[in-house]
């Protein structure tokens, strides 16, 4: 069967990436498009995944949102069509649910936060198969467009299944990887904090504001014993946090490791969700300043004591950390490639 995957977001690289594997493992002929939008493409490449660029990411307002959407999925449908696909597969990309529906292609979308926009519902509404974790209650994604029948609820985090096969590189922490990431290496990793710091999702429709990004990376900036770095989202991100010309803030100018570095870092510090649950599925201590609507999945994390919010920048303890990087609840993929194999199997919607 021939198999379409949509990367919109940088995040969704790595969260296919094993059922992509596995598809084709399974004799599936799959195909990736993507768009120019942060450092999508970017870790694409990084990861060895072939795939198709078309059209890039809208910006922040509803317009250009429904503009891009529109003219990119009038791209992807021109691409899609003569390839006759008998799957899609997104982690939340309206574009091919929009596609999909067109062409009357079976879609699988997977999904961990119940509160995404009118777009994202949509996506869920045309999809045949919906993959959300189960600390989702189905009320919950029923009221987000999910009718129960479509939903496909797997065990923990999703970041659990992508990253089980995942060994961290001590090389990133290296003399040499910290060279180039921008970090002096003159003097000794040692005895000087690392952390991990992402921005809000400033783009996203479930985006609010966040008055404790700036503040955190103020409080940062004083701390000579720490340095940190900072993986934006968006090449204005990065533009911004380089303008600030702190010595302790590294701001590297490709997609890096990131998995590693985390897994190896002695804090992060996120403004937003798939970076604070690989921390916690890396074992890393994590706090979160994201300040949108509270999902199930992290209200899960924060009542376990495994993610915990930061209400007051100047309460950051900055420490070494004791415990030792890896996986810690590694799960098998291959319940998720089933799940969307569903979507092809069954035609009832």
């Amino acid at each position: 069967m021939r198999v379409w995957v949509d990367c919109t977001a940088a995040a969704h690289p790595l969260v296919l990436r094993p059922i992509v594997e596995r598809l084709r493992d399974r004799g599936h002929d799959v195909e990736i498009t993507t768009r120019e939008y942060g450092q999508t493409v970017g870790i694409l490449e990084r990861l060895g995944l072939d795939h198709t660029v078309v059209g890039r990411h809208g910006g922040g307002s509803t317009l250009s949102k429904g503009v891009a959407l529109s003219t990119r999925s009038a791209q992807l449908a021109r691409w899609a069509r003569p390839r006759r696909f008998g799957l899609s597969v997104a982690h939340g990309s309206v574009d091919l649910a929009v596609v999909s529906m067109i062409l009357g292609i079976p879609s699988a979308q997977m999904q961990d936060y119940e509160h995404a926009g009118l777009q994202r519902q949509l996506a869920w509404r045309a999809a045949r198969r919906v993959l959300v974790p189960d600390a989702i209650p189905v009320e919950a994604m029923v009221r987000a467009g999910a009718a129960e029948k479509k939903l496909v609820r797997y065990p923990g985090l999703k970041e659990d299944y992508y990253l089980a096969d995942f060994v961290p590189d001590p090389s990133v922490i290296s003399d040499v990887g910290l060279t180039e990431l921008g970090i002096s290496s003159n003097r000794s990793t040692d005895d000087r904090v690392l952390i991990v710091v992402r921005p809000p999702p400033e783009t996203s429709a479930y985006h609010a504001a966040n008055p404790l990004y700036e503040a955190v990376l103020n409080r940062l900036a004083e701390a000579d014993s720490a340095v940190a770095v900072l993986i934006p989202r968006t090449d204005t991100q990065r533009v911004e946090a380089g303008r600030r010309a702190d010595p302790g803030l590294v701001v590297p100018a490709r997609a890096i490791d990131a998995q590693s570095l985390i897994a190896y870092a002695d804090l992060v510090v996120s403004a937003g969700g798939t970076m604070n649950r690989e921390a916690v599925a890396l074992g890393t201590p994590v706090r979160t300043i994201f300040t949108g609507e509270l999902g199930a999945v992290d209200a899960k994390l924060e009542a376990e004591g495994l993610l915990l919010p930061l209400d007051d920048p100047a309460s950051l303890e900055l420490k070494k950390r004791s415990t030792l990087a890896g996986v810690q609840n590694p799960r098998d993929a291959d319940f998720l490639v089933d799940g969307v194999l569903g979507a092809a199997r069954n035609s009832d919607t």
